[in-house]
């Protein structure tokens, strides 16, 4: 096991999921003010979901005798419209499940951070396929009704 390996992927998407899960929180809240209390619930709910699994990045960090580093968040554009919002969203997660995967593949000789990593593509890819599904129901049914689903 390459424990160093381990330690920089750990590192880099504690730090990346650190600054879309602050970005989840706030796009929340914006959909809430807006009146779309589900959407922004929805969002709220997955920066908690996120936060947990930045612990469990840091955790494992910390068991393989790494130190934790952060590195800060970039600055992203907030947006306001919900459906917008969506599909930014959906095109962050295709590029962030590719890496996973191919993150994946490198700790494969470290199978309790490749557990982890997997476990947490498994829960990416929910997220993917929530976003997808959310559009097509959203062009099956046009967005003034889906939005009305969100108040």
């Amino acid at each position: 096991m390459e424990a160093k390996k381990s330690i920089e992927a750990l590192q880099f998407f504690a730090t990346g999921l650190t600054e879309g899960a602050l970005v989840h929180k706030l796009q929340g809240q914006i959909f809430k003010a807006q009146g779309f209390e589900k959407l922004g619930q929805k969002y709220i709910d997955h920066f908690n979901e996120e936060m947990a699994w930045v612990e469990k990045f840091v955790e494992r960090i910390l068991d393989l005798g790494g130190e934790i580093k952060f590195d800060g968040a970039k600055s992203r554009e907030l947006i306001c419209d919900p459906v917008e919002y969506i599909k930014a969203d959906l095109d962050i997660q295709k590029a962030g499940v590719d890496l996973l995967y191919k993150c994946c593949e490198t700790l494969i000789h470290d199978p309790s951070t490749y557990e982890i990593m997997v476990a947490y593509l498994k829960d990416e890819e929910e997220d993917l396929y929530w976003s997808q599904g959310a559009l097509e129901v959203i062009d099956k049914i046009g967005q003034q009704n889906w939005l009305f689903t969100q108040l």
